[in-house]
């Protein structure tokens, strides 16, 4: 058998001579192997730890094997659990069964016998796991949606980064959909089958960020009532995506770089442990600018950039927008029961928009419309009133007017824009002069000169 290191195995007897067998055994299989020498410690381990599967003694000191294998079975992601017994004890045997085991075995134990049972448990637990993973990944994956030459290229990149094992920054505006790039990346990977984790960096406090990544011992700090297995072990044999990698303090960053040298680290409190993770990064600032603001290590971009992929913001590649908003509105019309179509009209005002927020501020756009909208068809009438506003300025992307002169070119944003503040003022001219930072015979004098009539906009 030619197992691989990240299959773990968890040994539980209270003969030392039994454990440092199976452990040898093991080992020369090629799992990795852990002990315990009581059922309390065996529960304390698997919760520190996750497993693929757990060689258990019926009786133990203290905790009995079976209430401890009770207790294993209630946890969200239980371990394989094969019950050893010195006792041909069918009542006890059938009880395992009932209780969720998913073997027994008698002592004297059969070496033959130990390797094939642990063998299929393994593979049992690995089978489910797959199925958890790609069942969360087709809850909350989407795909990369647009015919772009933007997307058709950043697509070719994700074909030929895949299948290796480079580590890959991902850099773009928030709303761009990095985080899909990175499922993308690992769904079409050789670790496909194996752990999708993710950290954002930004969101976890500076003194809880070391023990979310490296995981800690119980007891190490204050509040460590027990063990905590951290992001990188869960993500062990599969993919680490850190998402705003640019937030993170240059203190733990350090301590990231040598996972990446080295493929080891310390849990907050314990000893070194080895993993075998590829690790995704992406952030939306700058890091070039960051490092010569020492924000940033420069060792640590080296390491990360190995390949490079950018995401771009919506308001360049604006095409796409018709095949996204279609796409919102069919996904959220099933999900609330509520079908709709978008009418051409309101599709022409949605790619005048710049959508800062890019393709998840469409997204919010279309989930609101499609349960505010009592219709069937959303309609230009139906868009908030900063997409309607759009309708005054030049669309993102298709043919801009293409004016003589710098003058030109101003006097016909500026225009557009009263038009647009005055339209949100409700043909309000004194609230409009407010929007607009304008002193209110300013901004007369100026619709004067723009022939905009007092009121126009406010329909």
């Amino acid at each position: 058998m030619s197992a691989m290191a990240r299959e773990r195995v968890l040994v539980v007897d209270d003969e030392e001579g039994v454990r440092s067998s199976l452990r040898n055994i093991l080992r020369d299989e090629g799992y990795s192997v852990d002990l315990a020498e009581s059922g309390e410690r065996c529960l304390e381990m698997v919760r520190g730890r996750p497993y693929h599967a757990v060689l258990l003694d019926v009786w133990l000191p203290g905790r009995d094997g079976l209430s401890v294998l009770q207790e294993l079975a209630a946890l969200p992601f239980p371990p394989r659990v094969i019950m050893i017994s010195g006792h041909a004890d069918v009542p006890v045997a059938h009880r395992a069964g009932r209780l969720g085991a998913f073997d027994f075995i008698e002592k004297p134990l059969s070496l033959e016998k130990v390797a094939l049972t642990l063998r299929n448990a393994v593979s049992d637990k690995k089978k489910d796991d797959r199925i958890r993973h790609l069942r969360e990944r087709l809850q909350g994956e989407e795909t990369l949606i647009g015919e772009s030459a933007a997307i058709q290229d950043l697509r070719q990149q994700i074909e030929v980064t895949a299948p290796t094992n480079g580590r890959v920054l991902i850099l773009g505006e928030n709303g761009t959909g990095k985080e899909l790039v990175a499922r993308t990346i690992h769904a079409r990977s050789l670790r496909a089958d194996e752990p999708f984790v993710e950290m954002n960096c930004a969101a976890i406090p500076e003194d809880l960020i070391e023990s979310e990544l490296f995981g800690h011992v119980k007891g190490s700090f204050t509040g460590a009532v027990d063990n905590k297995p951290g992001r990188f072990l869960m993500a062990d044999g599969g993919t680490l995506f850190l998402d705003e990698i640019g937030d993170m303090s240059v203190r733990t960053q350090s301590k990231v770089l040598r996972v990446l040298q080295e493929q080891a680290f310390e849990p907050v409190g314990g000893t070194t442990l080895r993993v075998d993770v590829r690790v995704i990064a992406a952030t939306n600032k700058d890091l070039p600018k960051e490092i010569a603001a020492g924000r940033f290590r420069e060792d640590l971009y080296f390491r990360l950039n190995v390949i490079p992929l950018r995401v771009p913001p919506l308001r360049e590649r604006v095409e796409d927008l018709p095949l996204l908003a279609a796409h919102f509105v069919e996904r959220f019309s099933g999900h609330y029961g509520r079908p709709k179509r978008l009418q051409p009209d309101t599709l022409a005002l949605l790619k005048r928009h710049r959508w800062p927020g890019n393709v998840r501020e469409l997204k919010n756009v279309m989930e609101r419309l499609v349960i505010l909208v009592q219709g069937d068809t959303i309609t230009p009438e139906d868009l908030p009133e900063a997409l309607r506003g759009a309708a005054d300025t030049p669309a993102v992307g298709e043919g801009a007017p293409d004016f003589g002169s710098l003058k030109e070119g101003r006097e016909h944003f500026e225009r557009a824009f009263i038009l647009r503040k005055l339209r949100e003022a409700g043909g309000n001219v004194v609230r409009a002069a407010e929007l607009l930072g304008l002193e209110r015979s300013n901004l007369y004098r100026k619709m004067r000169a723009y022939g905009i009539r007092g009121g126009e906009g406010g329909g």
